[in-house]
């Protein structure tokens, strides 16, 4: 996983990259260019900051206005530390606050969340939490929409960006294919995203939204990569594919798909773990 905020503003101090987040949001790639035209319609409009990670404001493409808002990030960024493998979490109660940006990347309003609608570490790396304010309220007070969850399976080759709220900064790169398994301690997650190179995500990008350039919506969420070029280790994800050989790409980061979400829940926001088409690992 990519490190809790403590931790990796220490180690950036130690390299000799690590800044105080921008008072204005970066327009750069992760390699320090100038970001391509197409990357420069994605913005920070509806990306939040966490006390440790990122995150989005998050629909599903039947969501109405009047439902209660739902904030995405990882199950590793929760604020009661990593689930266990094999743990589901759902439906705890939680005060946490969130940072809502503008386009800009400018905070414009705190969001609260009233529980933790659902938040594992097994097969996949995400939380949802759910909000005090619907998605109409947060765009009457502050313009701002939510992000799209796609519904169907990221392509390889996609132009995508992962977009941190934390750090202010966006990534660009393309996916460069998928992890049939990718493990990392005691945890393994299924079919993960794998981004190109440029993709050099840090410490404090967990739970950013990964998103398709071209149609604005979310295909993944931000979680880890490999470091040290260590072997399915912590902070050193490995990948095994279906005859379990085992392949290390160091410096290679990673997300996880978020497509089979929106078969989950229902009306209202509703979460529903025994739906037609929910594959998410249950309690």
């Amino acid at each position: 996983m990519k490190k809790p905020l403590l931790a990796a503003l220490g180690a950036l101090m130690i390299t000799g990259t690590g800044l105080a987040a921008p008072a204005v949001a970066a327009t750069e790639t992760s390699t320090g260019t100038k970001a391509p035209a197409a990357v420069q319609a994605v913005t920070f409009a509806g990306t939040v900051s966490l006390s440790n990670c990122s995150g989005s404001v998050v629909r599903f493409p039947d969501s109405e206005d009047d439902d209660p808002a739902l904030v995405m990030s990882n199950g590793h960024c929760l604020e009661t530390g990593f689930p266990a493998a094999g743990e589901v979490i759902v439906d705890r109660a939680s005060t946490r606050t969130f940072g809502l940006l503008n386009s800009a990347g400018t905070r414009v309003a705190t969001l609260r969340a009233s529980k933790i609608t659902y938040a594992t570490m097994t097969d996949t790396d995400v939380s949802l939490y759910q909000l005090t304010t619907t998605y109409g309220q947060i765009k009457s007070s502050y313009n701002i929409s939510p992000l799209t969850l796609n519904d169907t399976h990221p392509v390889a080759g996609t132009a995508i960006t992962v977009v941190s709220g934390y750090w202010k900064r966006t990534y660009a790169c393309n996916i460069d294919g998928f992890a049939y398994r990718l493990k990392e301690g005691v945890w393994t997650w299924k079919d993960s995203v794998r981004y190109t190179s440029a993709c050099q995500t840090i410490g404090g990008t967990s739970g950013s939204p990964v998103i398709d350039n071209a149609t604005g919506n979310v295909v993944a969420v931000n979680n880890t990569g490999n470091e040290d070029g260590g072997r399915c280790t912590d902070n050193n994800p490995c990948e095994v594919d279906q005859n379990g050989t085992v392949t290390v790409r160091a410096g290679i980061n990673y997300g996880q798909e978020t497509y089979q979400i929106p078969a989950c829940f229902g009306l209202d926001s509703k979460l529903d773990l025994n739906a037609s088409g929910c594959t998410l690992p249950k309690p």
